[in-house]
């Protein structure tokens, strides 16, 4: 199956009036997911209709089996802290081949210090796992914390349940920091006691809260591939919903960077939108960026980028490699195809800017939602055509009909 994207003139008609409501956060609603699944008095608005969200709720029904969370990295560091604390379950979790290349190691270890059972099913260190739950009484952990700031939201996310709560002592600094302080934040207010320091984060363990209800904002990652049409259109403008400007998301960050690329954010507090607008400011020649913090918008910056013709430099990087699929090559492949002259090391990416973007390529997307979506806008430039269209369902179900909205002309064959 291909998504097949026409740059035909006349299939960009004025989108000024154009309103998108982007699913709920999956970063957000898979963080309350877990917390509600120990207090179950937490209610969830407007939660993510994505399948890794689809894959957590289902894997948190489940007390004996085999659950496989398939492409789904986060459901399955989330579930194995979830099942290590829960007595009496008994669970193989497993994944999709890419699943089982994806290390889980520094995760496991952490949980059996805190005495948990659990045994790797063939390679050491990697997926699928046996797992024995058991209560965990807490205690103070140290954690590399320069791999992926999942497993320390994994941990976090437990830690109230555990009878002397958790200290987490973080060995080297935090890749996605962006992330665990968004933990942090929801946890506060659910009404959880936590401290969190530049390198030691401390829960109090909690057996009650008080009825809470939290409405889920909109996602800025899947918000940055509409800033990527405005950047790379002539004069265009759209509006999505549920955003705010106080964002418990590291990726609301987009709002500055592509302020320098061109598009400027009105936010809307009355009806909690934003709306994105060409703006007619000069492009710097060279982006440099450091996104540590923010790797899942590094692809969709990188492709803009290219589109506009200029060089662009992003370090921090390194969690990319142990994604769905190892993003900084298949970023690398993908815009070569299009012309682009690049390098990159294990955590860093070098564009060369270009004046020429070649016609009529086909990008493979490596079974990774976000490489299908980075690649959209630059339909805008040249005709192309995705592979495996359908993979944004992971994060974005919706996307291909909101990319029509957004003035685009797509067809799903």
């Amino acid at each position: 199956m291909k998504a097949i994207l026409s740059n035909k003139e006349s299939v960009y008609p004025d989108i000024s009036r154009s309103k998108i409501t982007i699913t709920g956060s999956k970063s957000i609603t898979n963080r309350l997911l877990l917390l509600q699944a120990f207090f179950p008095n937490i209610s969830i608005e407007n939660i993510s209709n994505s399948d890794d969200t689809s894959l957590l709720i289902k894997g948190l029904r489940v007390t004996n089996g085999v659950v496989d969370v398939h492409h789904s990295g986060t459901t399955f560091r989330f579930l194995t802290a979830y099942f290590a604390s829960q007595k009496g379950i008994n669970i193989t979790l497993t994944g999709s081949k890419r699943m089982q290349e994806r290390p889980i190691k520094i995760l496991v270890e952490a949980l059996k210090e805190l005495g948990a059972k659990i045994q790797y099913l063939k390679k050491e260190g990697f997926p699928p796992l046996q797992i024995h739950g058991k209560k965990l009484l807490g205690n103070t952990l140290k954690i590399k914390a320069n791999i992926s700031s999942q497993y320390i939201t994994a941990l976090m996310l437990i830690a109230p349940s555990l009878s002397r709560g958790l200290k987490i002592k973080l060995d080297k600094d935090s890749t996605s920091r962006s992330y665990i302080k968004m933990t942090f934040s929801l946890l506060q207010k659910t009404g959880i006691s936590c401290r969190y320091f530049e390198n030691d984060i401390v829960i109090d363990p909690i057996n009650k809260i008080n009825d809470t209800v939290i409405f889920v904002e909109s996602d800025w990652s899947s918000a940055s591939y509409f800033y990527s049409i405005i950047a790379l259109s002539e004069n265009k403008s759209i509006t999505l919903k549920n955003f705010v400007k106080n964002s418990l998301q590291g990726d609301s960050v987009v709002v500055s960077i592509y302020k320098t690329l061109g598009v400027n954010t009105i936010f809307n507090d009355i009806d909690k939108s934003i709306t994105l607008r060409k703006s007619k400011i000069k492009i710097p020649n060279q982006l440099s960026l450091d996104l540590k913090n923010t790797p899942d918008i590094a692809q969709t910056i990188a492709i803009t980028c290219f589109g506009l013709g200029i060089s662009c430099k992003i370090i921090g990087l390194q969690t990319l490699k142990i994604k769905e699929t190892d993003r900084l090559l298949a970023l690398k492949i993908e815009l070569e195809k299009l012309g682009a002259e690049i390098k990159i090391t294990t955590d860093s990416f070098d564009l060369e800017p270009s004046d020429k973007i070649n016609k009529n390529i086909t990008i493979d997307t490596y079974q990774d939602h976000r490489l299908a979506m980075a690649f959209m806008p630059i339909a805008l430039k040249t005709a192309i055509k995705i592979n495996d269209p359908n993979v944004v369902s992971k994060s974005y179900p919706n996307f291909w009909k909101d990319v029509v909205k957004a003035g685009l002309n797509v067809q799903i064959k």
